[in-house]
């Protein structure tokens, strides 16, 4: 075998790798539920001297099966309230989440994530007391 065809076939099988690695780090879309909404303060305007006003931003919790993110506008794009309890359509990128609700897509910033609460356990009936036999 030549050098120039070993070296061929070693490109090949690279290639061929990297494209199985590329599709196993594809991005998936995943499910979720827009579970509420929240003013909070993410940043200070200055007004004057010595004079500033909070800045108020919409942030979003989205909860998946496995996890609960936070999620905010990375620019003031939109002012409309998203719907709570909405269906969400998402893809995670890095630390930007793309979403779906209703048919119309966002894009906003990940602040923060955690593991999803599990879900309320369903409380046992209580089983009723048997007699206590008694031994001869």
């Amino acid at each position: 075998m030549t050098r120039a065809r070993m070296m061929r076939k070693i490109l090949v099988m690279l290639g061929v790798t990297a494209l199985a690695v590329g599709l196993v780090w594809a991005k998936e879309e995943t499910q979720g539920t827009l579970v509420s909404e929240n003013s909070v303060q993410c940043g200070s305007q200055a007004n004057g001297k010595k004079k500033t006003t909070d800045v108020m931003c919409q942030e979003y919790v989205i909860r998946t099966a496995t996890t609960e993110y936070h999620v905010r506008q990375e620019k003031e794009g939109h002012k409309e309230m998203l719907p709570v309890n909405a269906p969400v359509e998402l893809t995670i990128s890095k630390d930007k989440m793309k979403f779906k609700v209703n048919g119309k897509s966002y894009e906003m910033l990940i602040v923060s994530e955690a593991a999803a609460p599990a879900a309320a356990a369903p409380t046992p009936s209580p089983t009723p007391a048997t007699p206590a036999t008694a031994k001869p």
